[in-house]
């Protein structure tokens, strides 16, 4: 496994830099890298690696939800209000609903199968977006108006809201039936989440007022609570919905709340933390991804994609419809929440694995979507955000 460790590092490292000499986005190196060393490559991947390929992929996630929960100023959310909100669900159950309505006549399957290719596409990869909102905050563009926090709070609870869909919509398909109290559980596990968040995050406060830490060890500590608040979630999956990567942000919202020059600091150390992390989870995500069944891909699968992203975006104009935000900062936004990734590699092959008789139709959508929507979506907030955003005259020295 170390030898595949070293690959991944040196090998993503070495393509990240030159796609980034090219002007696009080092995650597509990242990804391609995966993709070249994983099982549906040429194999050089030790299964050792492989088989915790999505803990690890969770703990980059981690790392990054804390940097954002760091950089989240509960004031700017408050502000934002109305938009925010809509964000979380609205551009989601758009592009459910045109695939819902596009796939039969596209793909030839039934509503229901449609319905779970729905939710699979339907979820924004907080992966690629949060680190890029995350930098937005950082330099100061958009964030007078509250762009970047928008889509931030929007993808870290999109995905809790399209999984429930799709465990509800699988289990329609298996027999298990549909039950609309299962919709209850989105708003509960974000509260719960949130809620155990802010006492975790309460509760570091307290152990950092009364010990004397030294910064590194205070990311340790950090990190690990972060770890249990994740593990909370499958551990209460049977009696409580909880949303464990939500509680992560809500633990760096209160250290930003309660000690704002720590969490400063505490930041600085995230983020180089995140150069690795970020190798790991895309190179993983890369692994993750069946390029083979791209075979089963063809001009309707790109149509679908494409037109259920108009949707989703048409949902985006929507929500921000009443807000200050010119035309350009409502295109910016629309075309941010576009990418798909994470959420897309750990489930795209699930309907296939579980006999869904259009399961290897979901999985060549859902692998075409990775491959189309990650590298344009990251494209154009790169290459575009100095254009579209109006960069807040504090941060202009």
């Amino acid at each position: 496994m170390i030898y595949s460790i070293a690959l991944v590092l040196i090998l993503g490292f070495l393509l990240s830099s030159l796609f980034t000499r090219l002007q696009l986005p080092g995650l597509l190196g990242l990804i391609l890298t995966g993709i070249l060393l994983g099982p549906y490559g040429m194999d050089l991947m030790a299964p050792e690696l492989l088989a915790i390929s999505a803990d690890i992929r969770k703990i980059a996630l981690i790392v990054i939800l804390v940097r954002a929960g760091l950089t989240m100023e509960l004031a700017d959310l408050k502000r934002i209000g109305r938009p925010a909100l809509l964000m979380t669900f609205l551009p989601a159950t758009f592009e459910i609903l045109a695939v819902i309505l596009l796939a039969p006549k596209l793909l030839g399957i039934t509503l229901l199968e449609a319905a779970i290719l729905g939710t699979v596409l339907g979820a924004v990869s907080p992966a690629v977006v949060v680190p890029r909102m995350i930098m937005l905050i950082e330099s100061g563009y958009g964030k007078a108006k509250g762009i970047p926090q928008m889509i931030l709070a929007g993808a870290s609870v999109d995905d809790v809201y399209v999984i429930v869909l799709f465990t509800s919509f699988m289990g329609m398909y298996t027999g298990s039936g549909f039950q609309a109290i299962t919709l209850l559980s989105v708003p509960v596990s974000i509260v719960l989440g949130l809620l155990g968040g802010l006492l975790v995050g309460l509760g570091l406060v307290l152990l950092f007022k009364a010990f004397h830490i030294r910064d590194t060890m205070k990311v340790m500590l950090v990190l690990s609570a972060c770890f249990l608040l994740v593990t909370a979630e499958d551990s209460f999956a049977k009696f409580i919905p909880f949303s464990g990567l939500l509680g992560v942000m809500a633990v760096g919202a209160t250290l930003l709340k309660k000690r704002p020059e720590l969490a400063k600091r505490l930041n600085g150390k995230f983020s180089k933390i995140w150069s690795a992390a970020e190798i790991f989870l895309f190179v993983l995500v890369g692994s993750a991804v069946d390029i083979t069944a791209l075979r089963g891909a063809g001009f309707a699968a790109v149509a679908l994609i494409f037109g259920a992203l108009i949707f989703r975006m048409l949902a985006v104009f929507l929500a921000v419809s009443g807000t200050s935000l010119n035309a350009k900062e409502r295109l910016f936004s629309a075309m941010a929440y576009t990418p798909k990734a994470t959420v897309q590699a750990a489930i795209g092959s699930i309907p296939l694995a579980a006999g869904v008789e259009a399961g290897s139709i979901i999985l060549s959508v859902a692998v075409l979507a990775i491959v189309l929507t990650a590298p344009i979506g990251a494209t154009f907030i790169d290459r575009t955000y100095k254009a579209l955003l109006t960069k807040d005259a504090a941060s202009r020295n």
